[in-house]
């Protein structure tokens, strides 16, 4: 027996450390980097200013601005809550939606929200960072941008488990929030191709779709029409102070988006910083 206890002393020692709780008070929004093969742990860096854009000056949106921002709200407020997908139209400001959430959630219940973003290729690590932020104190808006799979690889196994509950279920303080271009989350020639080939092709659409109807909240984001496009332009020229007659701001988007070839919320602020640029307007700090 004291060889075994030595034994096991031992190994007890060579093993790596629990990763520490993370101070999640130390800001309002993490960056999650896993442990890596070469030995480095796994940590949530604290980002000390998040790159959101206030809540109001999103337009063309005002329903899904509307259902994200009471979700959120309610989150942080303790009550019931759903995991949230916004899928939809490139540009549109799925991503930048949620950032404004959740600093117009924090700003109404200061320190009440974390947002930890989490990239694409760690969603496989996605129950090891929900181990780390269990049993804590803040909620935390698991976020990640851009999500979507070619094929039902170990990530989608991952995020198909947490968001399920798995056997632990998924903690309390923590809610997931993901954007994509897809409805689905797959490329729809992949579901359109277990429809042709699958044995019982009912069932096999049925498999391919089940992980996106696990967000209890959809939000659906479509391209923008010329007066929604102008209702952009304008709020962002209002919000900035930019010397332009509503003719000439027109005329001006009009044209830049002929030449970018399409109309979206990331087409009117590219056209928005040409603009203030051209007028010699410094964007505020």
């Amino acid at each position: 027996m004291p060889t075994l206890a030595r034994i096991a002393a031992a190994l007890e020692r060579l093993a790596p450390p629990p990763p520490a709780r993370p101070d999640l008070g130390a800001a309002d929004a993490f960056v999650w980097h896993p442990a890596t093969h070469g030995g480095s742990p796994a940590m949530l860096a604290p980002v000390p200013r998040v790159a959101a854009v206030e809540i109001g000056l999103l337009q063309g949106v005002d329903r899904q601005k509307g259902l994200l921002l009471e979700n959120t709200r309610r989150f942080a407020a303790g009550l019931p809550a759903n995991n949230a997908m916004l899928w939809g139209a490139r540009g549109m400001g799925k991503s930048s939606l949620v950032k404004a959430a959740h600093a117009a959630a924090n700003a109404e219940t200061p320190g009440s929200l974390a947002l930890i973003e989490i990239q694409r290729e760690d969603i496989r690590t996605l129950p090891e960072l929900l181990n780390i932020l269990r049993g804590g104190t803040r909620r935390c808006l698991v976020f990640c941008d851009d999500l979507s799979f070619e094929r039902e690889d170990q990530d989608y196994k991952a995020l198909k488990s947490v968001l399920d509950g798995g056997i632990e279920g998924r903690p309390p303080n923590v809610l997931f929030y993901a954007t994509s271009n897809r409805r689905h989350l797959m490329p729809r020639d992949m579901i359109e191709n277990e429809r042709s080939s699958a044995i019982n092709p009912g069932e096999a659409v049925e498999e391919k779709v089940s992980l996106s109807d696990r967000f209890g909240l959809w939000i659906g984001f479509h391209n923008a029409d010329q007066n929604t496009f102008f209702a952009m332009v304008e709020g962002y020229a209002a919000a900035l102070k930019l010397p332009v007659s509503q003719e000439e701001l027109h005329r001006a988007a009009v044209e830049w988006s002929v030449t970018r070839g399409g109309r979206s919320g990331r087409v009117a602020w590219q056209f928005i910083l040409d603009l203030a640029g051209r007028l010699g307007v410094a964007l505020p700090e």
